[in-house]
This record gives structure tokens, sequence and C-alpha cells, in this order.
């Protein structure tokens, strides 16, 4: 399991230059409010489906695509292609459905939204399970999903991912009463003490890699269909830990700001790619537009509208 250098804060999220293939940090502005997550105190995620539907329409409608658009940035032209896109709903703030209007929304919609403009394609929104993800993808169900998917070597076996646009780090979010342990170390030290984890997810290798003992059928860790599920459970008592990136875990903290907290250091960098069907022709254009949205500030335009002014509590 891949180890970053801990960094100082409870947020720390990275732009990236997608061509140059050079990480660049934009400074993060102080947080306004925590990022989005479930409003309602049990802190559930949206329930995801097992088959693939029809996802809520965004909250916004997307500007119309345009050949101008692409010739003026200098990008691929897709002609007015329709893209089959693919989420969850269950991983705010990428993407997760508002409690307040009800409409699907979050960082990745907004930035495919923007890539397909900026492409002149079209983009039809789906959702589906997690655990059936990439597979629909690699089966070629749909174009290109997203999900917070972090790039590994074992799944790029599997699937196409572009370059990485978001990089974000494992935190240890518990109860806001915990006085039992304070890091990773004191944690694995106690036998009682439970893991709650989604299987198949850089927050279940973390615990097992970097918390527990490299055994990935520890007892010690409780398997949940959802994050919104593992942090129900935590909140329950049933577990005592959850790993979850430092946005996420802001954002269930705002919606339980007496409930939860974060403690000890980050854990486990990861980065996030968008993943597309074997030999897909998409991933070139899109790795190019986001070149440009990281070089032109609506990268960070996204980071500062959804990991800063988002305020899940205050709906």
């Amino acid at each position: 399991m891949r180890k970053g250098q801990p960094f100082i804060g409870l947020l720390i999220l990275i732009s990236l230059v997608m061509a140059a293939c050079m990480p660049m940090t934009p400074a993060a502005p102080e947080p306004a409010a925590p990022p989005a997550a479930p409003a309602e105190a049990e802190a559930e995620a949206p329930t995801a489906v097992t088959e693939p539907t029809e996802a809520a329409e965004p909250a916004a409608p997307e500007p119309e695509p345009t050949a101008a658009t692409a010739g003026t940035l200098n990008l691929p032209d897709l002609h007015g292609q329709t893209v089959q896109a693919v989420t969850e709903n269950a991983y705010p703030p990428l993407n997760f459905i508002d409690p307040a209007t009800g409409q699907a929304v979050g960082w990745e919609y907004d930035a495919v939204n923007e890539i397909c403009r900026r492409l002149n394609c079209a983009v039809s929104w789906n959702t589906v399970s997690w655990d059936a993800m990439i597979q629909a993808v690699r089966d070629g169900q749909f174009d290109v999903g997203m999900d917070g998917i972090t790039i590994t070597p074992e799944r790029a076996t599997q699937i196409d991912f572009s370059a990485p646009y978001l990089v974000s780090q494992q935190y240890m979010l518990v109860r806001a009463d915990e006085a039992r342990f304070t890091d990773a170390a004191s944690f694995a030290a106690d036998d009682a003490l439970l893991i709650g984890s989604q299987p198949g997810t850089t927050n279940f290798y973390v615990a097992v890699y970097d918390v527990l003992d490299g055994d990935e059928q520890n007892p010690r860790i409780k398997l949940f269909e959802t994050f919104g599920a593992a942090v129900q459970a935590l909140l329950a008592g049933d577990v005592d830990l959850v790993l979850m990136d430092a946005a996420s875990s802001r954002g269930y903290i705002g919606a339980n700001p007496d409930r939860l907290k974060l403690v000890g250091e980050p854990l486990g960098t990861e980065e996030f790619g968008f993943i597309f069907t074997p030999g897909s022709a998409l991933v070139a254009p899109f790795d190019a537009a986001l070149e440009t949205m990281k070089a032109d500030g609506f990268i960070d335009h996204l980071n500062t509208r959804w990991f800063f002014m988002y305020e899940p509590a205050a709906q």
C-alpha cells in the first residue's frame, strides 16, 4: 500500500497539471463551511442501486456544447457525441443527492459537464452501485465512470484511467467523545476496537495495510454497502472508526457537528481518476480538457465551490 507524507490541516486536495504530469498544490482558502454530506443526523448516504438507472437531473442545466468552444481552446471536437457517464450519487461532495433539492450534484458532475462543454459532447447521466461500476464500464455499458475512484495498478489492468484530477488522503473519523485512541498505532493496539469500511475501496485497503496487520480478512474490519452506512454504524457505536478522505469527513462532521470529529495524522495518499472502457478514444480528449481546466483556474473554482463553500449543515 502506498503511503504519502503527512500534511498539516484537515483538508488537502491537490489539483494536477495533466499533460506535464507535475502535481501542483493550490493554496487552499480557509474553509468557510464543511463540504457536502447528508443533512440528516444519522448521516446515511443515499442508497446506491445495483442496476443502472438514469441519474437525477443536475442542479443547473448544462451549457450547450459547441464546436466553437473546442476550436477556441484548441481541443478535440467530438461533434456533439453523447457520452454515457455513470456515478453512484453516494460520495459527497464528489457526487450525491442534494438533500434540499433532490437533485444530483457535486464536483464530478460539474467537472464532466464542463469537459463536454469544451469538447463539444453531450453528457447522459446514469447511476450504478459502486461494486458494479468498474465492471460495467469495462464491459462498455458506459463510456466514463467516476466515484472518487483511486488510480491503482490492479484497476488499471481492468479499465483505462484519465490523468489524475484530485489527490486526497484518508483521515480517522470517530465519535466526538472518543478518548481510547488518538492515532493509528493506539487504535491497532486495542483488539476490542472495530473499523467500519466499504469493501474494495481505498479506505478498506488503508484500514488493512496502514492501520491494522495487512490481513484483509481481519475480523476487526466490519464491511458496509456504503460509506454512509459505515458512518451510521459509527454513530450508533457498532464500530469505532471510519476512514474517509478529508472532504467527505468534514461533510459528515458538518451534518453532525456535536457527534463526530477527526483524530490522528492523515493516512494513505490517493489519486482520483475517471475510468473508461479499455481502449476508449475518450481518454486523450478528457485529459486535454482537464489540462485546460487546470490552466484557466476552473479546477480551482470547483475545489472552492464544493470543498469550501457548500454548506450541508445549512440545508
